[in-house]
């Protein structure tokens, strides 16, 4: 008899469900009454209080396109999941107690990159551990995709086809704010496939002068409106050159409610346009998840199921060149897959007159 727990951890996103539901249908069909399976409730927390049920095959059925996670979740900071000297909390210690009073053979963690370093963590003080990888932001190295990417995509795309009847009505600029604090590849995906004029990322610091004058370039060319997609991340050139200490304090102080605020004023100063701003914020991970993340979450749960049933403990599956593969739990925790300047994606936006607000050169 295996014993396997499944926990989903950090921010929720669409295809969760689908991917548990494929954990839950491979085991059963691989092991048959071999196998219990035990639900974790809220992530890590679950894991460290000892919150958890025992699922049965009913649980997994019905859950393929409901989005959020049937579990729940929560987001545990890495850097206070080891006792400190303000806390003698050892929540690593916790984990490990509940993983060996719940008798459990494997723990099967749904996360993303903060997610892993825990999971990584656990694996090396001897837990056998397998991950998926789940993010809108699509930044867990190792894997080509993450489930839950391609639907937010979807949502922040719709959002910026429906701000351009708005804004050729109105002849005016409008900013959308995609999610994405530290990568782009949400931001990038959704401009191109909205039609954005220009796209701003965290990983390529913008000049304001050079937006600016990409704006009052479609203004003289007789284009009355324009759509800026803003990664929540966006960073000016100034501020890229500020230490980490020092930017926090400047975006502490910044009176507007986010970059994207800022960057309506600045340009409408130096312009003269009519600015407004859409922040879809949440509406970007919720709701059902696409069919492509439907497909992938369940490849994603079916392969992890084969590694129980192998018990080839210590990795993450992943899509790689199109396939899925096991990576070393190890190589992937810690990292992040930013969006690069030589991206084909950000060649081809650049070849149809997309501007990033900086010189690639």
């Amino acid at each position: 008899m295996k014993r396997i727990g499944i926990l989903t951890s950090g921010g929720d996103c669409q295809g969760l469900n689908a991917a548990i539901r494929g954990i839950g249908k491979a085991l059963y069909c691989k092991l048959g009454q071999n196998v219990e399976i035990y639900g974790i409730h809220d992530g890590y927390l679950g894991l460290i209080n000892g919150f958890y049920h025992k699922m049965s095959p009913e649980n997994f059925s019905g859950i393929l396109t409901l989005g959020g996670t049937i579990l729940g979740t929560s987001r545990q900071p890495y850097k206070s999941i080891r006792a400190t000297k303000q806390s003698s909390h050892d929540k690593v210690q916790c984990m490990k107690d509940t993983y060996h009073r719940m008798q459990l053979d494997c723990l099967i963690i749904l996360g993303g990159n903060g997610t892993h370093k825990t999971a990584n963590l656990l694996s090396e003080e001897g837990l056998n551990v397998i991950t998926l990888p789940k993010t809108i932001d699509n930044d867990v190295w190792g894997t080509d995709m993450t489930f839950g990417f391609s639907s937010a995509v979807e949502i922040a795309s719709h959002v910026i086809d429906c701000i351009h009847t708005t804004a050729t009505s109105h002849g005016r600029v409008f900013i959308v704010e995609t999610m994405g604090h530290k990568v782009g590849w949400l931001t990038l995906h959704a401009g191109i496939a909205g039609g954005a004029d220009v796209i701003l990322l965290p990983e390529f610091p913008y000049n304001i002068e050079s937006v600016a004058e990409a704006l009052e370039r479609r203004n003289r060319a007789g284009k009355r409106f324009s759509i800026l997609a803003v990664a929540e991340g966006a960073i000016s050139g100034d501020e890229a050159k500020l230490s980490k200490k020092q930017f926090k304090a400047e975006r502490q102080k910044m009176k507007y409610p986010s970059i994207s605020y800022r960057l309506a004023d600045e340009i409408g100063k130096m312009t003269g346009q009519e600015i407004r701003v859409t922040v879809p914020g949440h509406f970007q991970r919720g709701g059902s998840p696409c069919p492509y993340d439907r497909i992938l979450a369940t490849r994603f749960g079916a392969a992890a199921a084969k590694l129980v049933e192998e018990e080839k403990y210590g990795y993450m599956v992943a899509l790689k060149n199109g396939s899925i593969l096991p990576v070393p739990l190890h190589d992937v925790a810690g990292k992040l897959k930013n969006v690069p300047k030589n991206c084909e994606l950000v060649r081809t936006a650049q070849e149809i007159g997309i501007n990033f607000g900086c010189d690639f050169d």
